[in-house]
Order: structure tokens, then sequence, then C-alpha cells
């Protein structure tokens, strides 16, 4: 009887390190999600009240041929399409908030994954774009 105890006893104990060091793993996971970047789209208004606060980077990802026809006040361009666009967002001040936009979407979401991948932790995304932008009424320079 006592031969069958003794392992029973050591598989609990084991059992119970283990629970621990699973709980451990799972708040270090929970706390590195919660350090990681999120992109947020968001529509016209919210993105413009947004960019008004003036404590982010506004980035324009079209190309030089689109930015003629307008952009939003302030903002950097840096064409999607270019070569080294990866290299020139990576310039970009990380600890702001970068307000990601294009024609009508497609480009800034692709450009907010590679923000976020390049460690940018606050991204917003304006659905619509630019379109939806001018559809409000808002003012491009």
């Amino acid at each position: 009887m006592k031969k069958i105890i003794l392992p029973i006893a050591l598989l609990a104990l084991m059992a119970c390190g283990n629970g621990e060091h699973n709980e451990a793993n799972t708040q270090n996971a929970s706390t590195e999600q919660t350090a990681q970047a999120t992109v947020k789209n968001v529509d016209a208004k919210e993105f413009k009240s947004l960019v008004e606060k003036g404590d982010g980077i506004v980035l324009d990802v079209r190309t030089p041929q689109e930015t003629a026809q307008g952009v939003i006040p302030n903002a950097v361009t840096i064409d999607f399409y270019s070569p080294d666009f990866k290299e020139q967002v990576a310039n970009l001040d990380k600890s702001k908030p970068v307000y990601v936009y294009c024609k009508s979407g497609g480009r800034s979401s692709n450009a907010a994954q590679i923000l976020k991948d390049l460690g940018f932790k606050e991204i917003y995304n304006l659905n619509g774009g630019i379109t939806a932008w001018q559809a409000n009424g808002f003012e491009t320079k």
C-alpha cells in the first residue's frame, strides 16, 4: 500500500508545481500582449479628432501623383510602393501615435501592419482613406 501512495503523492506535487509554472507563464504572456502594438481602424470623424490632438504623426502612404492632389494638413508622405518604404517609416518616432491613410484604406492597412511589426505601439488606420476624409468635407492642402 505504501508503494502506491508514494508515487501518487509525487505526481500530485509535480502537478501543483507545473500549475504554478504555467500560471506564471500565462501572466508573462498577457503582459507581453498588452505591451504589443494595436492597430485601430477608425472612421474619418474619429481620425480627424485624433489628428487634431497634434500628438502624433500623420502618415500618407499614397504615391506622389496621388499626394499632388492634396494631403491632410501636416502629413508626412512616404510612398508605400517605394522600395525603401520600410526603412523610411522605421526612422519615424516610435513613441508617438501614427495616423496612417491612403486613398481608400487598403495600402494603409498594410502599412499599419508594417508599422506594428517595426515596433510602433499606437497606430490608427483611416477607414476609407482620404476619399472618406474628403467625403466628410475635411480640409486637404
